[in-house]
Parts: structure tokens; C-alpha cells; sequence
């Protein structure tokens, strides 16, 4: 029998306030333990938690980028469980009026994957366990009443690949509207994905497993894979699938039982009594509205429009907003983008990566880079020195104007010159000439090596190859007049 998945994310994301969502704390990632708390994060008694107006801003801004519909009155609940990282042995989310509903993001096939719904909460603290035979763990609470918005899908999804793409997407969205750094290895981008399977073609779902721990991508992907592969066994063997919660372990590439899923009622939900609802005035969400950026999608289309960039390098620049930005300032001081591509997808790229830098850390000015290019448009410098150029622009910051002053880096296309140094090899390589003059066309390649060795490197190549068949058609001429001339003399 044949199945089919069904697959739903439910994606958190750390918003990147600078206060926690109910007080005043610090979010900085990396402090020390418990360093960013105070009463009103650990839930000591007598404290009253106050709304981050910021929290309810960027929530729209995802909402509106999602093509959701912003609620005008939304509350928040407690969602109440017994967990050590949860002082309050409640957390403060959203239960059936989040902020945003009913939205919706295709993709690339054209799919289109509704959202149900985008809310926000709190989130909890972070446990710290100690090696297997010590059997103890620690909490930091730096983490508690961090703001976060959960992002929830409908089960429109059908493949690992799918709900990898969606996840991208997601996250390239995030990061343009600024709400959030969506560091998976720092955990500020979370995903949890529920999955089930169903006989192909029927509309009866089967049970679903909920699968956390999911810290990449790749992970989602592979975790996906390794679960639809495991439930299928099972349905194949005619037994049960279990409805629970699952870990992926990367280290293993499986899935491990962690508890039982807990229902709605599990978690009794009610309101918050010591918030007060959230109601939206029309003309809050139209300013939020007019201040959205241009997003990937849209960003992608008018490059490949303005630009003709190919959709490739479109679609490559576009998948950061930092790179996408860099792009386009490079522009404005050099105006070639295939060649500002070009570079951004293959030196830059490769120099970020050597580093291990995202294009989050770029430093790189932008200026430099259209200076670089406008020196090799114009026969300055080579192609192949503008990388050694620029590899030291991007290490120490310096112009490359400085660079090649400093280092004495000029492309030589004086012909004159370059004619004399091009008979002079000639007249040194008798070999590789008769070589040349016998058929063997590689010899030109070696005379062009000794032009180079006699320059240092700074011969303009395209001159350099010009001037070689001009010389050696000379010599082929003078050869073959001689050649004639020792024939008739023969005759004689």
C-alpha cells in the first residue's frame, strides 16, 4: 500500500526586542547564568507583568508579510504545565484570539501552505544536563519571558522537501523585516513539525507524532525522512502509530520517543487576569503596513527585471537582505551587476565562507568592491589580480586603491613595450617558435608564460595574446620569405 504525508510546522521565533516581553530584562544572547532576570521573569509572588508594545508591533509586521488578517481584539492566555525551565508553572501565550490568522505563503511549485495562525508568548528556560552518571541538571533563566511568535501551518504539506522550502522562505521573511535574527544554531529559530500518514488518495488522516529538537534544515528534512520511513514499517506491519512527542537525534540520523502528546484540555488554558486585552486601532496596523520593506519574493522579480540578472544569482542574492543590500550598493558606485554577481556569488562568497562569517557579519564596503570592478573593466589591473586584490580588501578593510599602491600591482598595456618584450621572448625561445611555426599550437601558451615571468605578472593578457600572433605571424612570414629565396637560389 502506498501512503501519502501530511505534514504542519509549528515555528517559533525569538523576536529581536532588546526587553524581555513582560519586563525589562535584557535578551543579549550569551550573558552568564541568570544573569538577565528579576522578579517579574521568575514569577516571584506579588509581581505584574507589563505588555512590550514592540512584541505586538513586530507580531503584526509577520502577520502582514504572511498575508494574514490582524485580529482587532486579542487577549493572552496562561497555558499552564508542570516544567522546571517555567517559574511561573504557567507560561503567557495566545489560545483562541491570536494576534493573526488565516494567512498564507507559496511556494516555489506554486503551493500554496495556509497558516492558521501567528500569536505571541513567552518563552521558557533553558536545562542544562549534567553527563549520564552524574544525573543532575541546572536551569538559566536568562532565556524566560524572551518574546517569541509561534507560527503554526495548516497540514498542507507533503514532503521533507516542502516543508524545508517553507521554512526557508519563512526565514528569509523574518530576517527582512527585521524581527528577528532566526539563528537556528542559537536557537532563535525553533521548529517542531507534526507528521502523520494516510493511504494515498484518501482524506482520513492518520495519527500524527509531533517531532522536536529539530535545530537546521537539514535536520527537519532528515527527520522527516527517517519518521515517514518508520511509520510506514509500522502501517505496513499493521500496527499502531502512537500519537506522541519525538526527538531527532542528529548524531544517530532517528527519532526517540520523549512523552506522550498532550491535548488542548492538558494545558487549561484561560485568560490572563492580570493582562488586559489587546485592541487594535485601524490606523496602528496601516502605519505598520506602510513601513514594511520590500520582501524576498518582490526583491528577487525586480533584480531579475531591472538588472536581467539571471533568476540563479537573483534567487542567491536575494536569500539574504544583508547580500541583497551589499548588491545593490555596489551598484551605485560601479554600474555592472552580471559582474557585481559575479563576484558576490564566487569570491565573496568563498572568502565569507573560509571565515566562517554569514553576510549578517559582512564588513566589506561596498565602494571597494565597484572600485575593483571598474579597475579591471578598464584594463587596470587583471581579473586574476583583482582576486588577490580583493582577498586582502576583504581581510584588512583597506582600499583597493591602497592595496595596489602598496603592493605595486598595475596591469602593464603599454603596446609599445609589450611588443618589444614579446620579440625578445620570441628571440629567446627558438624551440617553442619552431614548435609554434611546426603545428603545435600549445607552444603559444608557453611564450605567453615567459611574457608574464619577463612582467611580473602585470601584462594585460588580452594585449599580450594580440601582440604574440602578430609577432609570430611575423616570424612565419620572414621564415617562409627565406625559405623561397633559398629555393630560387637552388634553381639557379
Amino acid at each position: 500500500m502506498d501512503f501519502e504525508a501530511v505534514i504542519g510546522l509549528e515555528v517559533h521565533a525569538e523576536l529581536a526586542t532588546t526587553a524581555k516581553i513582560f519586563c525589562g530584562c535584557s535578551t543579549k544572547y550569551g550573558a552568564g547564568p541568570n544573569t538577565q532576570t528579576c522578579p517579574v521573569c521568575l514569577g516571584l509572588p506579588g509581581t505584574l507583568p507589563v505588555l512590550n508594545e514592540k512584541v505586538v508591533e513586530y507580531c503584526i509586521r509577520a502577520g502582514l508579510a504572511l498575508n494574514c488578517r490582524i485580529a482587532g481584539y486579542s487577549k493572552l492566555d496562561r497555558k499552564n504545565y508542570f516544567y522546571p525551565d517555567l517559574p511561573k508553572a504557567y507560561q503567557i501565550s495566545q489560545y483562541d484570539l491570536p494576534l493573526c490568522r488565516d494567512g498564507f505563503l507559496p511556494l516555489a511549485s506554486g503551493k500554496t501552505i495556509r497558516i492558521t495562525r501567528i500569536h505571541i508568548e513567552e518563552d521558557a528556560g533553558k536545562l542544562i544536563h549534567s553527563a549520564e552518571e552524574e544525573r543532575y541538571s541546572l536551569v538559566d533563566y536568562n532565556r524566560t519571558g524572551v518574546p517569541l511568535i509561534e507560527i503554526v501551518t495548516a497540514p498542507d504539506l507533503a514532503t521533507p522537501e516542502e516543508a524545508v522550502e517553507f521554512l526557508e522562505k519563512l526565514r528569509r521573511i523574518l530576517m527582512y523585516l527585521g524581527i528577528s535574527d532566526c539563528k537556528m544554531e542559537e536557537g532563535s529559530l525553533r521548529c517542531d513539525a507534526n507528521i502523520s500518514l494516510k493511504p494515498a488518495g484518501t482524506p482520513q488522516l492518520g495519527t500524527k507524532t509531533e517531532l522536536k529538537n529539530i535545530n537546521s534544515f537539514k535536520a527537519l528534512g532528515r527527520a522527516l525522512a527517517y519518521e515517514i520511513e518508520r511509520q510506514s514499517e509500522l502501517l505496513m506491519e499493521g500496527k499502531a502509530v502512537k500519537q506522541e512527542t519525538r526527538k531527532w537525534e542528529e548524531a544517530k540520523q532517528r527519532t526517540l520517543p520523549l512523552r506522550s502528546k498532550e491535548e488542548t484540555q492538558d494545558y487549561r488554558y484561560f485568560p490572563d487576569p492580570d493582562l488586559v486585552p489587546i485592541e487594535l486601532d485601524p490606523a496602528y496596523v496601516a502605519e505598520i503596513a506602510a513601513s514594511l520593506p520590500e520582501l524576498p519574493e518582490a526583491k528577487k522579480r525586480r533584480l531579475i527585471e531591472e538588472y536581467h540578472l539571471p533568476e540563479y544569482d537573483a534567487d542567491l542574492i536575494t536569500g539574504s537582505k544583508h547580500l541583497a543590500d551589499f548588491f545593490e550598493a555596489v551598484l551605485k558606485h560601479y554600474f555592472s551587476p552580471k559582474a557585481a554577481s559575479n563576484w558576490i556569488m564566487g569570491e565573496l562568497l568563498r572568502l565569507m565562507g573560509e571565515a566562517g562569517l554569514t553576510p549578517e557579519d559582512l564588513t566589506v564596503n561596498p565602494a571597494h568592491l565597484g572600485d575593483l570592478l571598474r579597475r579591471i573593466d578598464q584594463g587596470e589591473i587583471s581579473v586574476s589580480q583583482g582576486k588577490n586584490v580583493f582577498e586582502r580588501v576583504f581581510r584588512t578593510g583597506a582600499s583597493p586603491e591602497e592595496i595596489i599602491e602598496a603592493e605595486g600591482i598595475r596591469q602593464i598595456s603599454d603596446e609599445a613595450w609589450l611588443r618589444t618584450v614579446v620579440a625578445q621572448v620570441l628571440k629567446d625561445n627558438p624551440q617553442s617558435v619552431g614548435d609554434y611555426l611546426g603545428g603545435k599550437t600549445k607552444a603559444a601558451q608557453f611564450l605567453t608564460g615567459q611574457v608574464m615571468r619577463v612582467t611580473k605578472g602585470q601584462a594585460n593578457p588580452q594585449v599580450i595574446k594580440v601582440l604574440l600572433a602578430q609577432e609570430l605571424a611575423k616570424v612565419r612570414k620572414k621564415t617562409e620569405e627565406t625559405a623561397g629565396l633559398a629555393r630560387e637560389n637552388k634553381d639557379l
